[in-house]
């Protein structure tokens, strides 16, 4: 039987993976003890069942000090109307992830070849002092290429426009959205700043499930379980 294991102050770490089938799986991991608190097998992450699996963790005993995610909205939504005093941690390894994906590796313009620049520091700041440097390079950045994000074109048939440099705005947006919860780590030490230790465990989860690609789906749902009790044991 899966047991939840009540305690104080735990370090959440809850992200999601996708198996084939349109399975999904949600994972509930305290990180202090690498034990999965809960979990959930479902087609995708939505905010009413992430809702209910926060409520019941509180229920169950399970006193959340941080949660570190990847900042998904349903993600966001259910923890705000369950846990509003709970400190929520943005993952930096995604944030970083994905603006390098829009920015590219070899970005064209001299503002995303900065932008790149920045992002690919902020897996460096270990005190408040990098992170006030850094913050400022970013308030720099702005201040400079602020009107060259608003460049827009305009068709001439419809009248409609759309920003010239999407992925670069993008990018920009994720970053000052995400600010004000990147940095609690340096606060707390206890706080993950990333969800790196669910990648690698999702990581080992999928390379064995691979190993037995010819299981049906219900199968391959009661192999995942099983898997995660395993692991906890």
């Amino acid at each position: 039987m899966f047991k939840v294991r009540p305690s104080e102050k735990v370090n959440l770490l809850i992200d999601a993976t996708y198996f084939s089938g349109n399975l999904c799986l949600v994972l509930y991991r305290d990180n202090t003890i690498k034990y999965t608190q809960l979990y959930r097998l479902t087609d995708g992450e939505w905010y009413e069942e992430i809702k209910e699996d926060l409520e019941n963790l509180l229920t169950l005993g399970v006193q959340i000090e941080s949660i570190t995610c990847d900042g998904h909205k349903s993600l966001l939504k259910a923890v705000r109307k369950v846990c509003r005093d709970v400190v929520v941690q943005r993952c930096l390894v995604h944030i970083q992830r994905m603006c390098r994906i829009w920015l590219t590796m070899r970005p064209k313009s001299q503002a995303a070849i900065e932008l790149r620049h920045i992002v690919n520091r902020l897996h460096t700041i270990k005190d408040h002092q990098q992170r006030d440097y850094w913050i400022v390079s970013l308030v720099k950045w702005h201040r400079v290429y602020e009107a060259y994000l608003k460049e827009k074109s305009i068709s001439s048939q419809t009248g409609r426009y759309w920003y010239k440099h999407k992925l670069l705005r993008r990018s920009f947006t994720v970053i000052r959205k995400a600010l004000p919860d990147m940095f609690h780590y340096l606060d707390n030490d206890r706080v993950p700043k990333s969800t790196n230790g669910l990648e690698s465990f999702f990581g080992h989860l999928k390379s064995h499930v691979t190993l037995h690609r010819g299981l049906s789906k219900a199968h391959r749902k009661n192999f995942i379980k099983w898997y995660l009790y395993f692991k906890n044991k």
